[in-house]
């Protein structure tokens, strides 16, 4: 539990936030039993929703939008903010704010832009949100994986990995250029009129999907087309836009994969592939509005291409699909260990495993689908883990006769451990790799300390996946 003191300011805020949700979760309103029938889409059942809605966005946490005001102070303000809220919402008079836009690095390079709503708008979009989904969800294609209850990533690697099996072992790779930054609003507000008919609510979808957006030099700018990454409604949106390209794909009879913007149809020649590029390529062209990117679009075996992190491989021999990391996902995996383990790391090292051993840990339980043969690359992150800390290490230890000694006390060969420490004016990363140190400050050393490597946290997942169901007990009454 955070406690706040000196040094910790931030634990009675923290205290606060958890006594204010509590209260508010108490006096939520309780769930009606609809008897599995969506809720019908109207302001009302809108209204209805924003406490709960509030609990959910709380939990997620994130930035303020651009008025300044955080979770905190709404959950603290939420008694007086919900009456009028709601009394806006029911009149169709309320106004979002604009949209804080914000940069990230992408993993493939690049810079992507994500826009922050406010806190209050952001309740609302869930709400909407809430009241849209029933409607929508059981309506999606199967192959659907992006953003949706009960699917994930690894649900849209065990699809890619059955049309493999089935011997569509060719890929056509589309990638949509600016997706989000190009959705037509006349196509998308046409698709929600289909089965939303509170005009109250279409009209507040409309003047969120038309919200200024706030550069970060405070440029405000209109947003003529376009879904703001960002708000909890901006994926069920991108589904409901690009679920008339899935039922394309269907009613051709293409076995395809999709997840968010980033599609794969899988076909049996590269030359079939080639025709279904340029067919579908005229089809998002000119019938969805949104563009193509040809640079990142091609056909392809499944191994060359990079799909959520992840490669699909045919063995020649065995004919068994194996599941791989991408060249991207290695790359990144490598940088992230660097920004973990920086040569000046100034706390303890205890602090530096804790960094590692959950980074180690989310990093598997996303990439610990991949096979056996991976094993060789997860070997190599923690051996690149254990040099990056064993320089960290000897940069403690400062001077070279402290290290020496330390290298003795740890078991290795006196002259041994002198000779090497003092043999030349080696770097402290240089002089990680020689073999006193490696001896020394060996893989025991660290796993004593509490260390998490990946190769064990995957050999532990492979065993479980082997080994057999426990036997049934009979229970006798």
């Amino acid at each position: 539990m955070a406690i706040a003191t000196a040094e910790n300011p931030k634990g009675a805020t923290r205290r606060r936030t958890r006594v204010r949700l509590g209260a508010i979760r108490a006096g939520a309103p309780k769930a009606v039993d609809k008897t599995g029938t969506a809720a019908p889409a109207t302001m009302e059942e809108v209204a209805y929703r924003l406490t709960d809605a509030l609990l959910k966005v709380a939990s997620n946490k994130g930035a303020p939008g651009p008025d300044g005001q955080t979770i905190e102070m709404l959950l603290a303000q939420w008694p007086v903010v919900l009456p009028k809220l709601q009394a806006d919402l029911l009149a169709g008079t309320y106004q979002p704010g604009g949209i804080r836009r914000v940069f990230i690095p992408k993993a493939g390079g690049g810079q992507r832009g994500l826009g922050i709503p406010d806190v209050a708008d952001r309740v609302v979009q869930e709400a909407v949100r809430q009241v849209l989904e029933p409607l929508w969800e059981p309506t999606f294609h199967p192959s659907s994986h992006g953003f949706r209850p009960g699917r994930s990533c690894h649900t849209a690697i065990t699809e890619a990995r059955t049309h493999l099996e089935n011997g569509y072992e060719w890929c056509v790779d589309l990638d949509l250029e600016k997706f989000f930054d190009l959705v037509c609003h006349q196509r998308l507000m046409a698709r929600l009129a289909e089965r939303v008919g509170d005009r109250r609510l279409l009209v507040l979808i409309g003047r969120m999907l038309k919200a200024k957006v706030v550069l970060p030099d405070g440029v405000q700018i209109a947003s003529e087309q376009g879904v703001p990454q960002g708000g909890p409604l901006s994926p069920l949106l991108s589904n409901v836009v690009l679920d008339e390209f899935d039922r394309e794909l269907d009613r051709r009879g293409h076995r395809f994969v999709r997840y968010a913007d980033d599609a794969k149809v899988y076909v049996r020649s590269e030359r079939a592939g080639q025709r279904v590029m340029v067919s579908l390529t005229e089809f998002i062209q000119r019938r969805l509005r949104l563009k193509l990117n040809g640079a990142k679009s091609a056909v392809a075996r499944p191994e060359d291409r990079h799909f959520l992190g992840f490669r699909l491989r045919v063995d020649p021999q065995s004919g068994v699909v194996e599941v791989l990391l991408s060249e991207r996902t290695k790359r990144n995996a490598m940088e992230r260990v660097r920004q973990l383990t920086p040569r000046n790391w100034g706390s303890s090292l205890d602090d530096c495993f804790v960094q590692i051993n959950a980074w180690v840990t989310g990093w598997h339980g996303f990439f610990g689908i991949v096979s056996v043969s991976e094993m060789q690359m997860m070997r190599k992150i923690d051996a690149h883990i254990r040099r990056r800390l064993r320089a960290i290490i000897l940069h403690h230890w400062k001077r070279r006769r402290t290290i020496a000694k330390r290298l003795v006390a740890l078991g290795v060969n006196r002259r041994a451990a002198w000779h090497q420490v003092y043999r030349g004016r080696r770097s402290w990363w240089a002089l990680s790799h020689a073999h006193a140190v490696e001896q020394g400050l060996r893989n025991a050393y660290f796993a004593k300390r509490g260390l998490s490597f990946v190769v064990d946290l995957h050999r532990r997942a492979l065993q479980q996946i082997a080994a057999p169901d426990p036997p049934q007990l009979a229970l006798w009454g």
